[in-house]
């Protein structure tokens, strides 16, 4: 079994020391390792634990909405974001760097587990989330400084029989009217056209839509500064071990970390795939995942300067690559030419593994068995790459939330009042974390209903969830 150091007090999962270093993390802000205030301030109305992209438009969202319903800054709670290692140092800082709304597959997943209108809705919902993250990127001048980009995105199938059973799920979908289906997705049916699209060499069939790249830690720092200029304390390298089992006399909840304790009415568990660690009710509904990435570069210059030529010039600014059934790949590109590379499932899938990802968060080490699997990838996969000498730039991991339903968990923590969440995002945050921050954000301010928040109903956490 996978090693998995942890703080003292707890078995975990918890952030490990000495992570390794994704490519997003190379050029870090100004409050990468801030702390606002010497030392932790006694009491504030709002403890958020994780500085990463759900705590931060969380925290975004409660001053926001608190300070455009009263009109007056005095309003805004006093709030403080506690994070175990540096900020945006999690999932959002090592994923893919990906905004890409899913318009079928995860949909078809769902309509049987959750009828076709629930299904529907988290498509939609995913998309409302790309959307308003553009729109939010554009307010607070973010876009240029993430480098957030329009792509043609696509899912491209290799094996000749999943390719026709992906025609045959996208033909149903189309009798059953999905909306996103219906307006995003083109379908390309011939090999010819299909690897003409994709670049993909085999390439049986592809799927393509609109999608986007993006830098997400430089997104998440420029709100977090937005967050902290309001007056958020923000409290780097300050892990949060353990709770108070109930809330005082005063209702207060005590958190305690290595740096002493503080004490908060509201706790906002922004967690993910470490949820579990601090919040044990949730050990087993949201389990840690640990997954590679890679940044690809070529020795010759690739015939683009930026995603959108890279799209003009027959290669997908970002797709999926489907090699066998359960066994793809994705990619992006980069506005310098190189590719973010993750996924690996033909390597992991392959043979007896899962003891080296599955429930694993030690990100200070790679999985083993992707030891020099981006290695020529790129050679492989795209025609005309035969001898674009690639090499692999930079390769770490990062720990996603995994939940058995696929489904995150949002809002109130069953039989903790005062206590929410916003984790478990199944390495799909990017066009799901958005607008569930905002949406707990809502519910911690107003103590409003779920119902009222905008979130997909199964999105939210309880006692069922959790089989308690």
């Amino acid at each position: 079994m996978a090693s998995n150091p942890t703080p003292s007090m707890s078995s975990g999962p918890f952030p490990v020391p000495n992570a390794t270093v994704p490519f997003w993390r190379t050029e870090l802000h100004e409050l990468d390792s801030h702390r606002s205030t010497a030392e932790l301030p006694s009491k504030q109305d709002i403890a958020i634990i994780g500085a990463g992209f759900a705590g931060v438009t969380a925290a975004y969202y409660l001053q926001k909405e608190t300070n455009t319903s009263n009109r007056d800054s005095s309003s805004i709670p006093s709030i403080t974001i506690l994070e175990a290692r540096e900020a945006c140092s999690g999932a959002t800082g090592r994923n893919g760097g990906h905004l890409r709304p899913d318009p079928r597959l995860g949909l078809a997943a769902r309509i049987g587990p959750l009828g076709l209108a629930a299904a529907n809705e988290i498509a939609a919902f995913e998309y409302a989330n790309a959307a308003a993250l553009a729109e939010l990127a554009t307010e607070e001048g973010l876009v240029a400084a993430c480098d957030l980009a329009r792509v043609t995105s696509g899912d491209v199938y290799v094996d000749a029989d999943q390719a026709a059973a992906a025609k045959a799920q996208h033909d149903e979908l189309l009798r059953l009217g999905c909306p996103t289906v219906e307006r995003e997705v083109t379908y390309h049916g011939t090999p010819e056209e299909a690897e003409r699209v994709s670049s993909i060499k085999g390439a049986k069939a592809a799927f393509t839509f609109e999608a986007a790249i993006m830098w997400p830690y430089k997104f998440v720092m420029g709100l977090l500064a937005v967050v902290v200029r309001k007056g958020a304390n923000l409290q780097t390298h300050t892990p949060v071990l353990k709770i108070s089992e109930s809330a005082d006399a005063e209702g207060y909840w005590t958190l305690t970390t290595p740096r002493g304790a503080t004490k908060a009415r509201k706790v906002l568990f922004a967690t993910n795939g470490y949820t579990g660690g601090v919040l044990p009710l949730y050990r087993g509904a949201i389990i840690p995942m640990r997954g590679t990435v890679g940044r690809v570069v070529a020795s010759r210059s690739p015939p683009w300067s930026s995603p959108a030529a890279a799209n003009e010039n027959g290669i997908l600014g970002s797709c999926a690559p489907r090699w066998a059934p359960r066994l793809h790949d994705y990619y992006g590109v980069r506005p310098d030419g190189s590719l973010i590379v993750g996924g690996g499932w033909r390597r992991m899938r392959d043979g007896n593994h899962e003891d080296e990802y599955v429930d694993v968060f030690d990100d200070s080490t790679l999985v083993p068995c992707m030891e020099g699997y981006f290695e020529g990838w790129a050679e492989e996969t795209f025609r005309g790459w035969e001898d674009a000498g690639t090499k692999v730039d930079q390769i770490w991991t990062g720990i996603m939330g995994d939940t058995p339903d696929e489904l995150p968990h949002i809002g109130r923590v069953p039989s903790k009042s005062g206590q929410f969440i916003c984790a478990g995002f199944n390495g799909h945050g990017m066009p799901n974390v958005l607008l569930c921050a905002k949406g707990v954000a809502k519910v911690m301010n107003e103590d409003c209903a779920f119902s009222g928040t905008g979130i997909p109903a199964c999105y939210e956490t309880n006692a069922k969830r959790l089989q308690i």
